[in-house]
């Protein structure tokens, strides 16, 4: 199998398409956030596994299709404020209420790229952003300074990406990442996508932020089995992750989604640090989104608060490195 990787001009965008011989392939755009907005592979013609919104580039609404990147805090900020080291900050009050900041600054902003290649078994493509480079006017709204090298490797049926967080400020770092992914149901069919999550949890949430600890899940938010997704009306942070499922990688398995009809399975992993997921059924019932997160919504103030929101700290000059992998197969 070879594997290549080329530049595109998409509306006079610039992107690159990382594929396979195949006929598979991902495409990324490093000037939205470096978001990864296609993946397609061939299992009995040519199957849309990223929900590709078709005027994304005259749109360019950057957390709606994709695999957006959600840094330095996935999902809200009650009413943008929090406080931190004794300073407090205010955010742009961007979610669709327009009463809370949401999914950060990466997804926002453009990446530079600094890496790609192909061989044999893969294509990679590296890109790197740093709020003082890339986002000057963003740094005065966070505690320090960051750095984030990402990496798509595409093989194909399978993604992977390998996420480094650095601290190159002399002040710790508070975070959380998060990613986005809108899963095209038109590979696995509108009725007969079944989706599924291994969490005993979810975080009780009113107008989308919590409003106390996890509770048990109930039987809307009981995925562990796999429910269709068509008749879900879903907009929850689910935690308490079964991990016991691992690959040979030692990821764990946090989603997945299936279609038995056409024997097709989309499955999640990643590193154990991602400990909540957000499931959500977009308004246009064109895609179901299974969202890994490091903590849960609004994590800055909940952790303030004594609550374990999953709220993270890297220290002065220090690296954090996660994994995330998407897989695509057959069934049986």
């Amino acid at each position: 199998m070879a594997f290549r990787i080329q530049p595109q001009q998409q509306e006079d965008q610039h992107t690159f398409l990382l594929a396979d011989d195949a006929g598979n392939g991902l495409e990324i755009w490093p000037a939205q956030g470096f978001n990864a907005y296609r993946w397609f592979v061939e299992h009995g013609g040519r199957q849309e596994l990223f929900y590709f919104n078709p005027n994304l580039f005259q749109e360019q609404r950057p957390t709606r299709n994709g695999n957006p990147i959600l840094f330095p805090f996935p999902n809200r900020i009650r009413a943008g404020k929090f406080s931190w080291d004794g300073k407090s900050y205010e955010l742009a009050l961007n979610d669709p209420t327009k009463k809370n900041a949401i999914h950060g600054f990466a997804c926002r902003y453009p990446w530079r790229i600094t890496d790609q290649g192909a061989d044999a078994s893969q294509a990679w493509l590296t890109a790197e952003f740093q709020a003082s480079k890339d986002a000057p006017d963003a740094v005065s709204l966070w505690p320090a300074d960051y750095a984030l090298r990402f990496t798509y490797r595409f093989f194909g049926a399978r993604v992977r990406l390998d996420i480094d967080v650095h601290n190159p400020d002399s002040k710790p770092l508070p975070f959380g990442l998060g990613f986005h992914p809108y899963f095209s149901l038109s590979a696995f069919g509108k009725e007969e996508a079944v989706g599924g999550v291994p969490a005993r949890q979810y975080w009780p949430l009113d107008e989308n932020l919590p409003a106390g600890e996890p509770l048990p899940v109930d039987d809307s938010r009981y995925l562990r089995p796999g429910k269709m997704v068509g008749a879900l009306h879903l907009d929850d942070v689910l935690t308490d992750l079964d991990q016991d499922l691992v690959n040979e990688e030692g990821l764990f398995r946090f989603g997945w989604l299936d279609d038995w009809q056409q024997r097709r399975r989309l499955s999640l992993y990643g590193s154990p640090s991602f400990r909540e997921v957000v499931v959500f059924n977009p308004p246009h019932r064109e895609a179901f989104c299974i969202e890994p997160y490091t903590c849960t919504t609004d994590a800055v103030n909940l952790s303030q608060q004594g609550l374990d929101a999953g709220w993270l700290t890297l220290p002065p000059g220090e690296h954090w490195t996660a994994t995330l992998e998407f897989v695509f197969e057959g069934i049986g």
